[in-house]
């Protein structure tokens, strides 16, 4: 008996809880796309009707910067969405 006999369903494990990973990123990267659309879109609502634009202004941003983190990690995924 070799040790490949042995690892083989060890592997096919790993690699089946990797693709339960990739899956769960993907989805995970489609919820922060959609949340820094609507938070984009709250803030300048707040902002532009003058409700509160000091919290809309903090919105717009926020939602930008939660935008370019998402965008990070759509460039560059974890080790488990690579393989």
């Amino acid at each position: 008996m070799s040790l490949y006999h042995i690892l083989s369903p060890l592997s096919d494990f790993v690699a089946m809880i990797a693709a339960y990973f990739a899956e769960i990123w993907e989805f995970l990267i489609f919820i922060g796309n959609i949340s820094a659309v609507i938070v984009v879109l709250v803030g300048a609502i707040l902002w532009f009707t003058d409700v509160n634009a000091g919290r809309g202004k903090g919105l717009v941003l926020s939602g930008i910067l939660l935008a370019v983190v998402v965008q990070y990690f759509v460039i560059y995924p974890p080790a488990f969405v690579m393989s």
